[in-house]
């Protein structure tokens, strides 16, 4: 009994089954059927507006594929990736060149390649072009060759260089000279706005490299040692950017995202704990120092003809002792030495007077004093100088000159 049960159930599986497997198919025509007709309509009803939303039919991005086969499995995709950035690259790129200093060699006495940097094409005038760089990137140069965006070398003529800026000109042929750099304006920067560094690191190796960053600071005041004896000479007036500047890059161009030049890259903080921190001079410094260095191959700047130190760098044990100043007194420059005939020897300046001012600007150290002289005065300018002379205060006036070379 129990096998027939079983039988007979067994049976009924297959015809309930087989009923089953009908009504599936024709679940199936229909779905298909009502989804042809979904596909079919739906268009429809958008054009009409009956839809609650739209239908784009236009496609989503601009990826063109190649129709023809390709070996194995690949296929060649290509994307319109145009952008601010790469618009702004393509527009100052084949500007920005290599700069080879050339030094004796002392062992063989022969040219050896010594070191590159890099620089910007920033004029073309009949059949010659001019680059700006470093001062420091052409520093000892024995010769110096300008390697071109598409790797043509050529001769470099040094016209002038000012190591206070550390900017040099250069004349090239222009014949293969097809792209400009656009000088933009620096004045007018924003902190956080986005900033390119091309140039060279490293060496021509990676030439033409593209870094992205912002405008990290628009006014840095950074401590140089122009002469080389360990002393604060000069500060230099800079843009900070985060934009990747590693060696190689000094003389290159900063670039706004039009693609204009707003400064050139001249150091960074080298430093292992120190990341993304570089800085350029920017163009309303660069562009009048330029124009001297074209021109007249050097930049004029007035003069007093002192030696001086920041009174800073005195120990205060001496202020009172030996220059006798006033206890109110915290700041000023001590004149060192005086140059025979020059602007200071003249007016009667002496050694350990120290200036706490010029004109109505109190001067606080050697930065004051310079930055108030190249900013402020030009040649020839008669300018009030107030001293301390063994504790009394006078005032002197001087008739600046012209400044001598470091």
């Amino acid at each position: 009994m129990g096998y027939y049960d079983e039988h007979v159930t067994e049976q009924g599986s297959r015809r309930r089954g087989s009923k089953r497997t009908s009504t599936g198919l024709a679940a199936f025509i229909g779905a298909v059927f009502g989804g042809l007709v979904v596909i079919f309509t739906i268009p429809a009803l958008s054009h009409y507006g009956l839809l609650p939303y739209e239908i784009n039919s236009e496609p989503e991005s601009s990826a063109v594929f190649n129709s023809e086969p390709q070996e194995g499995l690949s296929q060649t995709v290509n994307l319109d990736v145009n952008s601010n950035v790469t618009q702004a690259v393509d527009r100052v790129s084949d500007a920005v060149v290599g700069v080879i200093n050339m030094q004796q060699s002392s062992f063989f006495a022969e040219e050896a390649n010594e070191g590159t940097g890099s620089g910007v094409i920033y004029k073309k005038s009949g059949d010659k072009a001019y680059v700006v760089t470093n001062h420091h990137v052409i520093e000892r140069a024995n010769e110096v060759e300008v390697s071109l965006a598409d790797g043509t070398r050529v001769p470099a003529k040094l016209l002038g260089s000012d190591i206070i800026t550390d900017l040099a000109v250069l004349e090239i042929d222009g014949e293969n000279v097809e792209t400009i750099a656009e000088f933009g304006s620096s004045s007018s920067l924003r902190v956080g706005e986005p900033a390119l560094a091309i140039g060279n690191p490293l060496g021509l190796r990676f030439s033409s490299t593209v870094t992205q960053g912002i405008i990290s600071a628009t006014e840095r005041s950074i401590p140089v040692d122009l002469t080389g004896n360990g002393q604060v000479d000069w500060h230099a007036e800079v843009l900070q950017t985060d934009a990747a500047i590693n060696p190689g890059n000094s003389g290159g161009a900063l670039v706004n995202i039009d693609g204009q030049v707003i400064g050139i890259n001249s150091m960074k903080i080298a430093q292992s704990s120190v990341e993304g921190i570089g800085f350029a001079i920017p163009t309303e410094i660069a562009i009048p120092v330029i124009e001297d260095l074209e021109s007249i191959g050097e930049v004029r700047r007035p003069q007093l003809g002192v030696g001086i130190r920041s009174l800073s760098e005195i120990p205060s044990a001496y202020w009172q002792e030996t220059l006798k100043l006033p206890e109110d007194i915290k700041g000023g420059v001590v004149i060192t030495s005086i140059s025979p005939t020059s602007p200071a020897d003249r007016a009667g300046l002496q050694e350990y007077d120290v200036i706490i001012n010029i004109d109505d600007k109190e001067i606080n150290d050697g930065h004051d004093l310079r930055k108030y002289l190249y900013s402020e005065t030009k040649i020839g300018d008669e300018i009030d100088v107030t001293v301390y002379r063994n504790g009394s205060r006078e005032v002197l006036k001087v008739q600046l000159a012209e400044q001598q070379s470091f």
